[in-house]
């Protein structure tokens, strides 16, 4: 209720921005209209949730600059530093409250921002036992008792007093609108008020609180304090409690009328609206203008009105007229009329974005009643609040769960960070930044991740499609354990050498199928087995850079789903997934051990020179060889390209002389040694060579000559097929000698009979893929499927059933995502990527692959995204 605001702090700072005269001081915080804003925070008990008399033990924690006590013991008062802007208030206000609810977690309480709190026992809460607070109990009774309300108060530096004055009166029409925007006080002493802001009507039992009536300067507001004392109706000029005023002890015009806001960005928009009513008035005043008073009764009924619906009924747009209209109409044409005050302040575009959300996000007296309307319980109003306060903190659910602060958890049997609604120790710290910063925060969040990636042309094509898309990408990043990491990457290891192995003997001397180990009709009926792939005839390494596809099921266990052998794409988009993330996300924590990705090119480009073959100089040259913009993962190639220090080219720049490489660069030529193909086979093969000739034939002629080498070998998808597949475990200990360490996904072979037969009675159970399917393509899922995609693909598996393979249905984890509104589940997968040279390394990034509402297929181009994924090492 008292308004010192920082203290003499406040006072001198706000003196020295008004009177040093210099230009500098006065361009450094671009206006003298300084800030200033007081808080009042309710504090509950986070076990019962109910209003508990305990402020003085957090205050004795907390300095007396910026914390202070109120009339009822249940409240802490923060009072922020003067702020020249709207983002240095936010980040006092912020600061201040995670200063106190830090002390008040400490002692098993929270603190909530709200106009009341809905569990209240009057008969526990007793005032500040100070001399003046005692004599106001006295005085005035029940007013005091039930004083249980708490405010936001806005300062805005005017040290003219006559001006502040003036102001105050002009500013009055708005005060409405300001009133339903912070409107947070729906339920008063444990039920629902039927008003949003409650807390403004107890306010108004006070004798002197609402509007001050016509006062002329400031030396009729004093005369009209002096007189209010004189009558016994107050004691000091503290107790006038006009909705906007002049201070009594610092240079400012204070707007006292709004409810105090859980979330922070409403205290903001609030602040900034007030100084813009500000700015207005005083040019009105120091123009001469004449006041244009509302009629007394008239603004008492829009203050009713905007206390009875808040933001989710009508307002009164005073003075424009007497009819109501819908709230958020009043308040676009307030931000609207405001505009210029609001760009000589530079506050425009804040205002202007702050106020589009919160009409989207709606007032917090409808988010308590939507609280209270899931479960009945009014203890899901306060843990909200809480939470909404709390900026960057977690407040306390029901029964003792602990509950992200701003966004709700689920319960998803399976998933990676709420299993069982709760969030796991090892998200707690990334769930604590994402709550505080709420949907709306989030929301802003991704428009930055946005206008980064346009500015990065982080962008993927989609067969079909004239234009590029923004590469999806979801802001809560995935953890994958130390102990899993550490599992995974020799399972991942051993497969890909078996494989590596596996595609040397196909293009030799076919030893597995001489040996029984697979069956040969599984490798000739591959469309996948490609007569390129024996013109490297030298043993060596085929896959120097493999993508192996990982789940994990609903028991935490891990599968492997596919592997890529040819050219496995994401490690540029799983190195840019980090840079967005500590770009658009510098707040959120990082777990110890975390995964650097910096060494990422360094180890594919030492991968890529260990592959050159004896033709090769003592220092190789590589280069990456793309379609160009027109492929789908454009900017992956240029990013690792330019991360590894190699040339990017496209085959027009490359030309095949004297059955060498050669790259062409305005006239010159540059010997290659090895590419770094970033294209199909068949593309490569019918390419244009910088001689305008098809590179396919001269090209075939340099690897049969072993002048160049292929990074992935051509013929290397064989390895990749889904029959293939099925005998991977089997490979590992006939090539290696070794138990599997990592498990495959039980696979049908529709070419053996018998396994052919069990699919076809189990089509409703089963997923069924081809062979050479690739992102996603042609799969069906058995259980998700029509009656027509079933008939469909039991057509095709009996007219070519080698093509065809079927698996048994993995229940796949899920894991958060933010949808716009709220965390939900999606299902997801692990892209590893494995290099092999002279030794193998898994590289210390992966791409998790995120599927889209109700379906298991992760592929971007049918609709999935990614997010940043955390090794921990």
């Amino acid at each position: 209720m008292d308004d010192d605001i920082g203290g003499l702090g406040m006072t001198e700072s706000l003196k020295v921005s008004e009177d040093d005269g210099t230009e500098g001081a006065r361009a450094a915080i671009g206006t003298d209209l300084t800030l200033g804003v007081e808080e009042e925070l309710h504090v509950v008990d986070l076990r019962t949730r109910e209003l508990v008399p305990r402020a003085p033990e957090v205050l004795d924690q907390l300095d007396a600059a910026n914390f202070s006590a109120e009339l009822h013991r249940s409240v802490v008062e923060t009072n922020t530093e003067v702020a020249a802007t709207l983002d240095d208030l936010r980040d006092g206000i912020v600061t201040l409250r995670r200063r106190a609810i830090g002390v008040a977690e400490s002692l098993g309480l929270g603190l909530v921002a709200a106009g009341t709190v809905p569990v209240v026992d009057l008969d526990s809460l007793p005032v500040t036992p100070t001399s003046r607070f005692r004599q106001m109990l006295d005085e005035y009774q029940m007013l005091a008792r039930e004083q249980l309300i708490c405010g936001a108060q806005v300062h805005v530096g005017i040290p003219d007093r006559d001006e502040a004055v003036s102001i105050a009166q002009r500013v009055a029409p708005a005060l409405p609108v300001l009133l339903g925007i912070s409107a947070s006080s729906p339920y008063w002493m444990g039920e629902d008020s039927g008003y949003a802001s409650v807390r403004s009507l107890v306010w108004l039992r006070w004798p002197t609180a609402g509007d001050s009536g016509v006062v002329t300067s400031a030396e009729d507001h004093d005369a009209l304090v002096a007189d209010l004392i004189a009558s016994g109706t107050i004691t000091d000029p503290k107790m006038v409690y006009f909705d906007v005023r002049p201070s009594a002890h610092v240079p400012t015009v204070e707007l006292r009328v709004t409810d105090s806001s859980p979330d922070a960005d409403t205290v903001v928009l609030l602040a900034g609206l007030f100084r813009a009513l500000v700015l207005r008035a005083r040019q009105d005043y120091r123009a001469g203008l004449p006041m244009v008073p509302t009629r007394p009764p008239l603004h008492r009924a829009a203050m009713w009105r905007a206390a009875r619906s808040g933001l989710e009924g009508d307002l009164l747009d005073l003075p424009r007229s007497p009819v109501p209209v819908p709230a958020a109409v009043a308040v676009e044409r307030l931000v609207g009329d405001l505009r210029p005050q609001l760009e000589e302040l530079g506050d425009w575009d804040q205002v202007f974005d702050l106020s589009v959300q919160m009409l989207s996000r709606g007032s917090s007296a409808a988010r308590q009643r939507r609280a209270m309307g899931r479960r009945g319980r009014i203890s899901d109003v306060v843990d909200l609040l809480v939470a909404d306060t709390r900026g960057g903190a977690t407040g306390i659910g029901p029964d003792g769960r602990t509950v992200p602060a701003g966004l709700t958890p689920y319960a998803a049997s399976g998933d990676e960070a709420f299993p069982g609604g709760d969030a796991l120790p090892a998200y707690q710290g990334i769930v604590n930044v994402l709550s505080a910063l709420g949907p709306a925060g989030l929301r802003r969040r991704e428009d930055a991740r946005d206008d980064e990636q346009r500015a990065r042309g982080i962008t993927f094509s989609v067969a079909g499609e004239a234009a590029t898309r923004l590469f999806p990408f979801d802001l809560v990043p995935r953890i994958v354990p130390a102990t899993d990491w550490r599992e995974l990457q020799a399972g991942l290891i051993q497969r890909v050498r078996a494989l590596d192995a596996f595609v040397n003997d196909v293009y030799g001397e076919r030893a597995v199928v001489r040996d029984g180990v697979v069956p040969g009709w599984v490798i000739d009926g591959s469309p996948e087995l490609r007569p390129s792939g024996a013109l490297v005839h030298r043993p060596g390494v085929r896959a120097q850079v493999a993508g192996v596809d990982l789940v994990r099921d609903a028991d935490g266990g891990w599968f492997v789903l596919e592997d890529n052998l040819r050219v496995p794409s994401g490690i540029g988009y799983a190195m840019q997934n980090r840079r967005l993330t500590e770009s658009v996300l510098p707040e959120l924590p990082h777990p110890d051990g975390l995964n650097g990705i910096e060494e990422t090119p360094r180890l594919l480009l030492r991968t890529l020179i260990e592959a050159a073959g004896p033709a090769a100089s003592d220092d190789p040259a590589v280069v990456v060889l793309s379609q160009g913009p027109d492929d789908s993962a454009w900017f992956e190639h240029r990013l690792l390209a330019e991360e590894m220090g190699v040339p990017l080219v496209r085959s027009t720049d490359l030309l095949v002389e004297d059955g060498r490489v050669r790259r062409i660069r305005n006239g010159r030529r540059y010997a290659v040694d090895v590419i770094y193909l970033r294209m199909g086979e068949d593309s490569l093969v019918h390419s244009p060579g910088a001689d305008g000739m098809p590179l396919g034939p001269s090209l075939v002629a340099a690897l049969h000559a072993d002048t160049i080498v292929l990074a992935n070998a051509l013929g290397n998808g064989i390895g990749d097929d889904k029959a293939v597949y099925a005998y991977v475990s089997r490979l590992i200990g006939y090539y290696l000698g070794e138990k599997p360490l990592l498990a495959d996904v039980p696979t049908h072979l529709c070419g053996i009979p018998e396994q052919r037969a069990e699919v076809l009675d189990r089509l409703d159970e089963l997923v069924c893929k081809p062979v050479d399917g690739y992102g996603g393509d042609r799969i069906v899922i058995g259980p998700h499927a029509s009656a027509e995609d079933l008939a469909a693909v039991r057509r095709q598996i009996n007219a070519a059933p080698h093509r065809w393979v079927a698996q048994e249905v993995v229940a796949l984890s899920t894991h958060p995502v933010f949808d716009g509104h709220q965390l939900a589940p999606r299902h997801v997968d692990l892209r590893a990527f494995v290099f092999t040279g002279d030794t193998s390394v898994v590289a210390p990034v992966a791409l998790t692959r995120v599927a889209p509402a109700d379906s298991m297929i992760v592929n971007s181009s049918r609709g999935g995204g990614s997010k940043d994924t955390w090794l921990l090492g």
